[in-house]
């Protein structure tokens, strides 16, 4: 009886907590690197103050053949967990997400690029493989890259996360979110749903006003219908091979694919990631006569049905305020070299 008792005691000697929980002690963020070792992960835990004895965290895996079964990640501890909770939770692989929002109208570098700096993927790797026609095909994708598909939302993702399976998760989320009801609101449109989504792309790159988005699909299906060039200055920055933020009329000359002034039609893909409201314009647009619209510089735009409309309102609120700006700028520039002068000419004058 004495041998039982003593082995009872052990037993929930080693399967107690460090801490009991109602010390709150403050959670550990432990990191099993791909490839680690039962005995590693113990070393790992005892250094972290998780468990009680390292031996008996060894012994404990024993029993459950916890050797090279923890899965790798990151993973939220606190001293208040048991140490079969615990290795519960690492042969489970429970490991930590973070947060992260990918916003709409991102294309596939800047999507790289915040996955880069959260640390959750290989920005190069990423990138390459959202390019893999293979891998792309592989996915039901019919396109060359996944530009376009990729479905802004905030997820959830471990850190690292394998770069295929973040892809095919975003994927995944424009399938669910992309109905029925569009796919057949699509054929009615006689549209395919990639040349839905390149719509969409462009769209949701031309405004961020909500409101706008269905009367700025109109202006595109009524030229796409009058086989008029869309030229929209966003499908030209997307094939430039080095834009540096400053769009120049030569720009509107380059040869790419996407330059919507050179070509007629769609560009031959998305040139970003379109959230649902833009999808939705671009399957649902707004019943107007318009052919153009110019920013008025406040985020919103003017619409025209004519080109004589278009002028006068591109003179109105572009050419009118460049002017004006123009002017007063130079008038500036003018009273501070007055001023400069006038304290120059001051500064030689003998004291009194």
């Amino acid at each position: 009886m004495a041998g039982g008792l003593g082995t009872y005691q052990m037993i929930r000697w080693i399967d107690a907590p460090v801490l009991p929980e109602s010390d709150h002690p403050p959670s550990t963020v432990i990191v099993i690197s791909p490839g680690s070792t039962f005995q590693q992960v113990a070393d790992l835990l005892d250094a972290a103050g998780l468990i009680r004895s390292r031996s008996a965290f060894l012994w404990l895996g024993r029993t459950q053949e916890a050797e090279r079964k923890v899965q790798p990640g990151e993973y939220e501890l606190n001293a208040a967990m048991s140490p079969d909770d615990i290795l519960a939770k690492l042969l489970s692989g429970r490991v930590l997400l973070h947060s992260v929002t990918i916003p709409e109208g991102y294309t596939i570098d800047q999507i790289a690029d915040v996955l880069a700096e959260q640390g959750i993927a290989d920005k190069s790797e990423f990138a390459r493989l959202a390019r893999d026609t293979r891998f792309v095909k592989a996915l039901g994708v019919r396109a060359e890259t996944v530009e376009g598909y990729l479905y802004p939302d905030t997820y959830r993702f471990p850190r690292p996360m394998a770069e295929k399976d973040i892809i095919k998760t975003m994927v995944e989320q424009l399938n669910h979110v992309v109905s029925d009801e569009w796919k057949n609101r699509a054929k009615e449109l006689r549209m395919t749903m990639h040349e839905v989504l390149t719509l969409a792309s462009v769209i949701e790159k031309e405004t961020g006003a909500a409101e706008e988005r269905p009367h700025i699909a109109s202006v595109f299906h009524n030229r796409l219908k009058k086989r008029i060039p869309l030229q929209s200055d966003p499908t030209v920055i997307y094939g430039l091979p080095n834009f540096d933020g400053n769009l120049r009329k030569k720009d509107l000359s380059h040869p790419s694919p996407y330059n919507t002034y050179r070509w007629g039609g769609l560009p031959p893909g998305p040139i970003a990631s379109p959230g649902a409201e833009s999808i939705r314009a671009a399957l649902y647009p707004s019943k107007t006569p318009d052919l153009y619209f110019v920013s008025k510089n406040d985020g919103t735009h003017h619409f025209s049905a004519t080109l004589v409309q278009h002028n006068k309102a591109v003179e109105k609120y572009q050419k009118r305020p460049f002017r004006r700006r123009n002017r007063s700028e130079t008038l500036n520039q003018s009273r501070k070299t007055w001023a400069v002068a006038g304290h120059n000419e001051r500064s030689r004058l003998p004291d009194v």
